[in-house]
């Protein structure tokens, strides 16, 4: 075989080889969980958000990186396997309170990947710079909290306070991560003992505020018994203050009457209240007025005479 029919066929061997690669290399297809970046001699030159097959040239003038759609978690002081959760170096969870407590705080970053551009070259690894800024956000957080916040009512506040500030530092690293949420899994002493002493703590001051609203109410329900006891008396006086009055007013008027009868005639008004007070003094009794010549004088009311029966003579003869 001539040398000539050597090169001939080593080039068409050669281009055979460039369009096979040609071929395979200038189709690719992208799933709907999936976003592209088509890459042109090492530079972002378009995004494929589109899920389907799509066309772009051969390598290595174009190639391709794809990346996920889905929300991402990352979990900070533990991993979950199968349900199962284990605590990673108690070095990344300890932290201390701004009383100068020492806590141990798990938690969970929900993020995605909001700039495909970003988040493929603003950062070499940026889940490493993710999982650096939540150590920074959450650690600051609980320095500026007191342990009972971040043991009991306060932990909803913690979780949007490291939120808010793990947001601003990977907006300010700018590596095309977007935050959606932060979610405290666990924040707890570091032994046993102290955990124990801190319930002991706090179920007593549960204990305190339970008996101060118990107190409260008994004060409560005290004070309006009082109350009412308070207005029914003030309602009975009210009642025989008006009684009173009107008795007293109707007192004064009999007097402002009896005195006229008696400016009338004071004699006969005066052995009227004589004999009207003997009644009243000796109910029942059978009064007699006698004169100065110990005749017997008749006032009214007159008093009943008796009845006489007459007694019948007996007639011992018969008739």
């Amino acid at each position: 075989m001539s040398t000539k029919r050597i090169l001939l066929l080593f080039a068409s061997v050669i281009v055979g080889i460039v369009a096979l690669i040609a071929v395979f290399t200038s189709w690719y297809t992208v799933d709907e969980s999936e976003q592209a970046v088509v890459i042109t001699f090492g530079e972002a030159t378009e995004i494929i958000p589109d899920s389907g097959l799509h066309f772009k040239l051969p390598w290595p003038v174009q190639n391709v990186e794809k990346l996920s759609k889905e929300t991402f978690s990352l979990q900070f002081g533990y991993t979950q396997e199968g349900g199962e959760v284990t605590s990673t170096n108690a070095h990344e969870t300890k932290m201390i309170t701004g009383d100068d407590q020492i806590v141990l705080t798990d938690l969970v970053v929900q993020w995605k990947i909001i700039d495909p551009t970003k988040f493929l070259f603003n950062a070499e690894n940026p889940q490493d710079i993710l999982h650096s800024a939540t150590s920074s956000a959450i650690r600051s957080v609980i320095g500026n909290s007191k342990i009972d916040e971040a043991l009991t009512a306060g932990k909803a506040e913690i979780e949007g306070n490291t939120r808010e500030l793990l947001v601003a530092l990977i907006e300010k690293y700018d590596i095309g991560i977007g935050i959606l949420g932060v979610k405290l899994q666990d924040v707890e002493l570091p032994n046993a003992e102290v955990r124990a002493a801190f319930t002991a703590v706090t179920d007593a001051r549960e204990t305190k505020s339970t008996k101060e609203n118990e107190a409260e109410k008994y004060k409560n329900k005290r004070l309006n018994e009082a109350e009412g006891e308070r207005d029914a008396i003030l309602s009975e006086a009210r009642g025989q203050k008006t009684a009173r009055v009107e008795q007293a007013l109707g007192d004064v008027a009999l007097f402002n009457k009896l005195y006229e009868q008696y400016a009338m005639n004071k004699e006969i008004t005066r052995e009227r209240l004589v004999i009207e007070t003997l009644e009243s003094v000796l109910p029942g009794a059978q009064i007699y007025i006698m004169n100065d010549s110990g005749e017997t004088l008749k006032y009214l009311p007159l008093q009943p005479t008796q009845s006489q029966v007459p007694v019948q003579s007996s007639n011992g003869g018969g008739q």
